[in-house]
């Protein structure tokens, strides 16, 4: 096990800050009279939410094996992205690690704080080079490192994971937005061992209710209560967290779902052999494929006139296109307009 000092990382003024408490959310009551809030006391979501997110916590916690103590929620995984930075980041001060090519939003919303962003450019596999991950760790500015994995827009697992939370000495941040569709075990299991380890969960891709905004954290208890200290108050909504509840208490969907989706995944993989106009299509673990194309200009003008909407990496990621898994009719039609470009 890891020993570290978290509060030698947070910034001064957040060790200091008074959380917000909803008295009601946080002291049981049999019937309570509630006009502490100034709400309207007719409709069905005329209450505010619980603050606390308690019953889905405690869904969770026996899902992930951990305490509800050790999970945060937050609206998306953006917003938890963004809560951890203003935790751990001083302002035109502490800098972040991400790897490039990765997701935009850990940049994005580190300049927001005004951090300095330091890329670590990944290798030809898309994997991390651990000497130049090494040599990089040496500046002292560093205070969290984003590792996601599965990682988008490449598609493929970072290895070795471990290696990356031992070796550096701020906060590890493990996005694991894409891990359903994955053989890799979560980094869940890890956070025992590492009290610098951040692992980051969402309920937007597998399970399919990227409408409901609901991600999670999770931590030691030390950091989620420092995460929970900056939230907004009543960050997740009723109509979302009751949405997630039904949808753990109930995996069927989820489970046919998944089935589907590596079905297609399949179906797609051995279609993409007879398109010309595709180079290569690069090994995933994520609902998504990189696909390198010999002209990517052209098939992506041409997949926007037939409003397949896709996401061109060019030229971060030169020739390439991220598309990701649709249902059948979607994915036939895909194959269509690439056959003929």
């Amino acid at each position: 096990m890891t020993t570290i000092n978290i509060n030698t990382l947070v910034r001064k003024n957040i060790l200091a800050l008074q959380p917000y408490i909803s008295f009601r959310d946080n002291n049981k009551f049999d019937s309570p009279v509630l006009l502490d809030a100034n709400e309207n006391p007719f409709g069905k979501y005329n209450r505010y939410p619980d603050s606390t997110q308690k019953k889905l916590k405690e869904k969770l916690s026996q899902i992930k094996n951990i305490q509800p103590s050790q999970i945060a929620v937050g609206n998306g995984s953006d917003e938890l992205i963004d809560l951890i930075i203003k935790v751990f980041c001083e302002p035109q001060k502490d800098s972040i690690l991400m790897m490039n090519p990765s997701f935009a939003m850990y940049g994005f919303y580190a300049s927001i704080n005004e951090n300095k962003v330091i890329k670590l450019n990944l290798n030809e596999n898309f994997d991390i080079n651990k000497d130049d991950f090494l040599k990089i760790t040496a500046d002292n500015s560093l205070k969290i490192f984003f590792l996601c994995s599965p990682n988008n827009p490449t598609g493929n697992c970072i290895q070795d994971i471990e290696f990356f939370i031992k070796n550096f000495n701020g906060i590890v941040v493990v996005d694991e937005a894409y891990i359903e569709f994955s053989d890799e075990k979560s980094s869940v299991e890890l956070i025992e061992r590492y009290p610098n380890l951040i692992v980051l969960q969402t309920f937007s891709k597998a399970w399919g209710k990227a409408g409901a905004r609901v991600g999670i954290a999770c931590s030691s208890e030390e950091i989620i209560r420092l995460i929970n200290l900056v939230k907004a108050p009543y960050n997740v909504n009723s109509m979302s967290q009751e949405m997630i509840l039904n949808c753990l208490d109930n995996p069927n969907e989820f489970d046919k779902n998944l089935e589907n989706i590596f079905k297609e995944r399949t179906w797609l993989n051995s279609k993409f052999e007879d398109v010309n106009c595709i180079k290569k299509v690069f090994p995933t673990d994520a609902n998504f494929f990189l696909i390198e194309f010999e002209d990517v200009e052209k098939v992506y003008e041409n997949l926007v006139e037939n409003e397949i909407l896709t996401s061109k990496r060019a030229p971060s990621i030169p020739n390439c296109i991220r598309i990701n898994i649709g249902n059948q009719e979607e994915n036939q039609k895909l194959i269509n307009i690439l056959k003929n470009i």
